[in-house]
């Protein structure tokens, strides 16, 4: 492995932007050690080993769940930090009120104090990545430089990590820097900061997925949704999924949902088996990067090469492939233990947990046995339903943008916007209750407009105008679609089955993009009528699937009113567009 050093941080040398800002960066953090990541299998089973014997990874059943390990992390980190994420811009009117905002020199300022002499004692570990496939044109590079072993390993899963990426950067000359440390821990000393203009972020005080692994959501949403605004394309929190018909033909969506809201399931669905002969292919099930291709269609990469996923929840009947896919070379986080050392999670049928999240001795007292917010973190090639499609340069065409959230009421089981300008209002407008996956209030129905209110890196009024934008570029855009799975009943039960029975409501959807397909018309868009849905085998009344296709004008016009209203907070940003759809649909409301 010594010889693997030599000739990476020889490369580096190649490239002075990454020899120089190491150095600079090792000359303020003191560490002990610098490693650079070669990203072989070698150098990363010697980490997981050294975690190991210093407990800070535990192995688990290899017989039933070979090659996993599981990682605790501290109890007051555990979930992204959405209060202490900064996007610091020159203007704060850049980063919009969507974001918390930092000066930023002052951002640099206190980062500075943070990070003086932070690594003593520990290794900095040089990690080169390629956010999507090595060789494609739409694939942006980045270099995270951590003191955490985790993170590499993490990083080694989630990304094409190592000497490809390096010798990527040294002939392109651009890269994202990102700069971690876990530091103490201390949420009174814990910051994640995105500099867009500087294509920087730096993260002081988590060791959690979102806040430090610095490829996913700081590089691939924030900062890329801003490269992607000055390059003409998107950065989306979208799954990519392909759906085939039993004639063989293969269709591609691009889907985006808050957290909690079925996203993953999606993501790796299994046909029901009243569909026979209807295949599903996963390309990714988080993020999307959309570029206009040379046709006038739009094309979709995933930039991520691994799954981070929230684990509570999975089994057999809920994602087998999911379930399948983490039996094996699976790093868990916050997950419980059973007596004989096999990961386990609330809806995990079999086994019963013995030592919780936190390894205590399990007591029902202090709470779930699996943290809400547990992971697992695995290599996308393990997915029984993974497709090679991920690793095409090109992309993939997409025939349908899907957005959608978690309603109990109010939005309808699926309709599709009249045109692109008015899918950028239904996707504005989605909303959804809030989960586990951000800390804070549970249950609290909140506006996340693509799904990306987390993690737009600028203005949303700018960005909804890149998106109005991107419409003018593409001569065959895709259809825009609006799915709610979670309506509910007067007596609180779940409308529609869900699940593999989402199929029913895809295929309404790629017949529509086709050409194929009826629905009526309505005041927010098209329907489909109970007879357009392909309902053979499904159990469900006549009168709750009318109820699932019906609009309630009184509640739609309040839901009108609410949007003006949270369009009026990003003032006169916002696209006179946007405003135009929201008086046409509600012209068409009270028609």
């Amino acid at each position: 492995m010594a010889t693997a050093q030599q000739s990476l941080a020889s490369l580096a040398d190649l490239s002075r932007g990454v020899a120089e800002w190491v150095q600079s960066v090792k000359q303020l953090t003191q560490p002990d050690h610098v490693h650079w990541c070669a990203g072989t299998d070698a150098e990363i089973e010697q980490l997981k080993q050294q975690m190991v014997a210093r407990g800070e990874l535990l192995t688990l059943n290899e017989d039933v769940f070979p090659g996993c390990l599981l990682a605790r992390s501290d109890p007051s980190d555990v979930a992204r930090v959405e209060h202490l994420t900064f996007v610091c811009t020159a203007k704060p009117e850049d980063a919009g009120p969507n974001n918390h905002w930092m000066d930023p020199s002052e951002a640099h300022r206190r980062m500075r104090n943070l990070f003086r002499g932070c690594m003593k004692g520990r290794t900095l570990y040089v990690v080169p990545y390629c956010m999507g496939p090595i060789d494609s044109p739409y694939s942006r590079c980045g270099v995270e430089i951590t003191d955490s072993p985790y993170v590499v390993v993490n990083m080694a899963l989630m990304t094409r990590m190592g000497r490809p990426a390096l010798e990527r950067i040294a002939r392109e000359g651009t890269f994202v820097k990102g700069l971690h440390s876990t530091g103490e821990l201390d949420p009174e000393r814990r910051f994640i900061m995105h500099f867009p203009e500087e294509l920087a972020i730096e993260s002081y005080g988590s060791g959690y997925g979102g806040n430090a692994l610095l490829g996913k959501k700081c590089h691939a949403l924030r900062i890329a949704s801003w490269q992607a605004r000055s390059e003409g394309w998107l950065a989306e929190h979208m799954l990519i999924v392909g759906i085939q018909n039993p004639q063989g033909e293969t269709h591609y969506i691009a889907a985006a949902f808050p957290s909690a809201c079925g996203k993953t399931n999606l993501a790796m669905l299994i046909p029901p088996d009243s569909m026979p002969g209807w295949k599903i292919f996963t390309v990714g099930d988080d993020i999307a990067w959309l570029h206009p291709g040379p046709d006038g269609r739009l094309y979709a990469i995933n930039p991520e090469a691994g799954y981070f996923g929230v684990v509570p929840g999975t089994n057999e009947s809920t994602n087998r492939n999911a379930y399948h896919m983490i039996r094996r070379d699976t790093l868990f986080t916050n997950v419980a233990l059973t007596a004989d050392r096999q990961p386990w999670w609330e809806g995990r049928v079999n086994g019963e947990p013995t030592i919780d999240w936190q390894g205590r001795p399990f007591d029902p007292k202090n709470g779930p046995a699996a943290h809400p917010n547990s992971r697992f973190t695995v290599a996308a090639k393990l997915n029984p339903s993974y497709s090679p499609a991920a690793e095409d340069p090109r992309g993939v065409p997409i025939s349908a943008i899907v957005f959608g959230g978690r309603r109990r009421e109010v939005a309808p089981l699926v309709y599709e916007a009249r045109d692109w300008a008015h899918g950028v209002v239904v996707g504005a407008s989605v909303a959804s209750e809030t989960t586990a996956a951000a800390t804070g209030q549970v249950g609290i129905v909140r506006r996340d407009p693509m799904a990306m209110k987390p993690f737009a890196g600028y203005n949303f009024g700018d960005y909804w105008r890149h998106w109005l934008s991107m419409g003018s570029r593409l001569s065959k855009p895709p259809r825009v679609f609006h799915v709610n799975w979670f309506r509910r009943d007067a007596d609180g039960k779940f409308m529609w089955p869900g699940f593999g029975d989402n199929l029913r409501v895809l295929e309404w959807m790629l017949k529509r993009a086709a050409g194929n397909a009826d629905a009526t018309d309505s005041a927010i868009g098209a329907l489909p009528r109970p007879e357009d849905l392909n309902l053979k085998g499904l159990d469900i009344a006549p009168q709750t699937l009318q109820d699932l296709l019906t609009i309630d004008r009184t509640a739609w016009t309040q839901e009108v009113a609410d949007m003006r209203e949270y369009l009026n907070e990003f003032g006169a940003r916002v696209p006179p567009e946007m405003r135009a759809e929201l008086d046409r649909i509600d012209k068409r409301l009270k028609a």
